[in-house]
């Protein structure tokens, strides 16, 4: 079903570009032929001049935040690339109307499990932020300098307020001792600084400090090692004393296992939350009877994994009713559900992605992104949704957007993995006769990540230029329930590297893609999978790596404690077996490395050093290999500042028309390849 679909879809673009044609002209130089019939010029896959610059990509603003209700006003944080990227917060007026309140010089995040989230509270007229160069916790008032309110070397985040204690609550991590930092809850005075009232401590990590209507109690969320939050996690509640204090505190369903996430207090006091112990993140609730109801039985996914504080995929509209965010098969969806009767209506399906779903004083807010470029600030109206705020956004031509297809194919042990394919889309051009699109398999992080539906310029700007995409959700991803995020569980560097195989082979056998030219991107645990297929399969003829790991021994010793344990799962091992980690780590099989790589790098990325990217640069540069090694200063894990992130794009494309034998059109961008004499073209 879904290849005839792609196969109509295919047809009626190809009969629209015969009846539209491309735009009739004379070649501009001696070397360009154009297609008689159409009008297009013809010119190799790769090579096609494209509207959708690396600037249009990154160069302007539209990454969100938190978003939270302030009285009768919706606060969001948004990044300014005129600002390097710095992070400011803004101000959402009932009227639409939006203004600055937090300067992006003040650069606002939070940095409590190294991802951070959540990086603010509002009370009243003043504002509790985060700053990202101290990670003091400040209250911003009107008409007055910034006061920091915690000591040097803590971390807040995910703050809520006490109104009966003139407090707020926050996550904390303590990091002034030598060793592991130390998490807890604490109670902070919202006018004078100090260390705060400890609530809550002695478990490896908390999140989501949710105070009940009434101000008598405290719902949150806590793990342990080697757990990650989308593990399993505890659920606890605790009674709050106006003067100081949680007392009686008690977990809750201590005989369900499973990832609990999300407490929120209904208006009438019931604690909703979300957990997976059906192997789907569904909504739950503790009835007035103290028992354990489940109040939407649906196979789809409710929440995300938590590797940043302050998800928010529903909220209260009424005390009857929830707007509530899900994703199924990659597709997302908001609902309506009237808890009286436990019947849905469906508010929008044509989101790629919905976030940070919040109740605000005249209707819900979200955060959406939809398959189309489209994005922003969204309000529910009645049944349908409204855009209330959208960043200033390049306007693309539809005419250069490809859209997705989505895919299924069968991997090791008859496994299913899923993904996202995009044909090369540019009505000013064909390809030669007889020839395929180089592919590029895209791999996100985590690995416990997703691949979206939600629309991406950097996508775009590779399909207009005549590559296809894939962007899979190899094994591990998220999206498709607990079952398949945790089928990567001790086959980490072996899953995931064979889905990747898997899907290239599988586009090549449907004669989509040229089978001499297959390229894979990734970051983080995706760049370990690009090291790893290069080292441990000869299908990718390239490969680029951003912060990719490469040494699974050295990242089980030094990784940062919210990761620390993440190996014992991954792996299947505890620390003392070193060995599979090597067995498994593409840095100690490199003499098997033979094809191009880029390696991309930041240089102060507490999460993958830039050691790890060195040494394999050094190894694969005196041992012959084409490779080319991108470093920039000051950049953490992930690249923030958009002039990095457009100069590593145009980077990369330098590099596949090196290795693939073609020529980008446009300023060509610098790249230092050594070894560049041994690329082998075509073979």
């Amino acid at each position: 079903m879904r290849f005839r679909v792609y196969m109509t879809y295919l047809f009626s673009a190809l009969l629209l570009s015969l009846l539209v044609g491309c735009s009739k002209k004379e070649p501009t130089e001696p070397t360009e032929l154009i297609d008689k019939r159409s009008g297009c010029q013809i010119d190799t896959y790769g090579s096609w001049t494209s509207p959708i610059s690396a600037s249009d990509v990154y160069g302007l603003s539209d990454n969100f935040g938190e978003l939270q209700s302030v009285n009768d006003a919706v606060y969001f944080v948004q990044s300014d690339s005129s600002s390097d990227g710095r992070v400011g917060i803004k101000r959402l007026e009932l009227d639409g109307s939006v203004s600055e309140v937090v300067s992006t010089d003040f650069d606002v995040r939070s940095k409590v499990h190294e991802y951070g989230g959540s990086p603010f509270l509002g009370i009243g007229q003043s504002l509790f932020v985060s700053k990202a160069k101290d990670q003091l916790l400040y209250r911003i008032a009107p008409n007055q300098d910034p006061v920091p309110l915690t000591p040097n070397g803590t971390r807040h985040a995910d703050c809520v307020s006490y109104s009966k204690g003139s407090r707020i609550i926050c996550v904390r991590e303590d990091h002034r001792k030598t060793g592991m930092p130390v998490s807890g809850l604490v109670a902070l005075n919202l006018n004078f600084s100090g260390e705060g009232e400890v609530l809550s401590s002695g478990a490896d990590f908390y999140s989501a400090p949710r105070v009940s209507p009434d101000n008598n109690q405290m719902a949150w969320i806590s793990w342990n090692h080697p757990n990650m939050p989308w593990d399993n996690t505890q659920l606890w509640v605790g009674e709050l004393e106006p003067k100081g204090g949680l007392h009686n505190a008690r977990r809750l369903i201590e005989d369900r296992e499973g990832s609990i996430t999300q407490p929120l207090y209904s208006p009438d006091g019931q604690l909703y939350f979300v957990a997976d112990f059906n192997n789907w993140w569904n909504l739950y609730r503790i009835n007035s009877e103290g028992e354990l109801e489940h109040v939407l039985d649906m196979e789809a996914e409710f929440a995300v994994p938590d590797w940043k504080l302050g998800n928010h995929n529903y909220a209260f509209e009424s005390h009857n009713t929830i707007i509530a965010s899900y994703s199924h098969n990659g597709v997302a969806s908001l609902i309506r559900i009237f808890l009286d009767t436990g019947l849905t209506e469906s508010i929008a399906v044509d989101f790629g992605e919905i976030s940070q779903v919040v109740k605000g004083e005249n209707g819900i807010y979200f955060i959406g992104a939809k398959v189309t470029p489209e994005k922003g600030i969204y309000k529910v109206n009645g049944r349908g949704t409204q855009l209330v705020y959208a960043p200033q956004l390049p306007v693309l031509d539809p005419n250069y957007v490809s859209r997705a297809e989505s895919i299924s194919f069968e991997s090791g042990e008859g496994e299913q993995v899923f993904g996202y394919y995009y044909g090369p889309v540019n009505p000013d051009f064909i390809p030669p006769k007889d020839s395929r699109p180089p592919l590029l398999v895209m791999l996100h992080g985590g690995p416990t990540y997703k691949a979206s539906l939600a629309f991406r310029r950097d996508i775009q700007f590779w399909t207009s230029r005549g590559f296809a995409v894939m962007d899979l959700n190899y094994r591990g991803s998220s999206g498709f329930g607990r079952k398949y995020r945790q089928s990567i569980y001790g086959r980490w560097g072996k899953a995931d590297v064979e889905d990747a195989v898997r899907a290239a082979g599988h586009l090549v056998n449907k004669g989509w893609v040229d089978g001499l030219q297959l390229a894979m991107r990734g970051n983080s645990a995706g760049g370990l999978t690009v090291l790893s297929a290069l080292a441990f399969f000869d299908t990718f003829k390239a490969g680029v790596s951003y912060a990719g790991i490469s040494d699974m021994e050295v990242l089980s010793k030094e990784a940062h404690k919210f990761e620390s344990k993440y190996l014992e799962h991954l792996v299947g091992l505890s620390g003392e077996e070193q060995n599979i980690y090597r067995q498994r780590s593409p840095l100690y099989h490199l003499e098997e490395l033979d094809e191009p790589l880029l390696l991309i790098q930041g240089s102060d990325d507490a999460i993958v050093a830039e050691k790890q990217s060195k040494r394999v640069f050094n190894a694969l540069k005196a041992k012959g290999v084409p490779v080319s090694y991108l470093a920039f200063n000051g950049e953490e894990h992930g690249l923030k500042d958009p002039h990095h992130k457009v100069k590593a794009l145009e980077v990369e494309l330098a590099f596949y028309g090196k290795v693939f034998g073609f020529t980008p059109a446009g300023e060509q961008a610098l790249l230092q390849l050594e070894n560049a004499q041994n690329l082998k073209h075509g073979e």
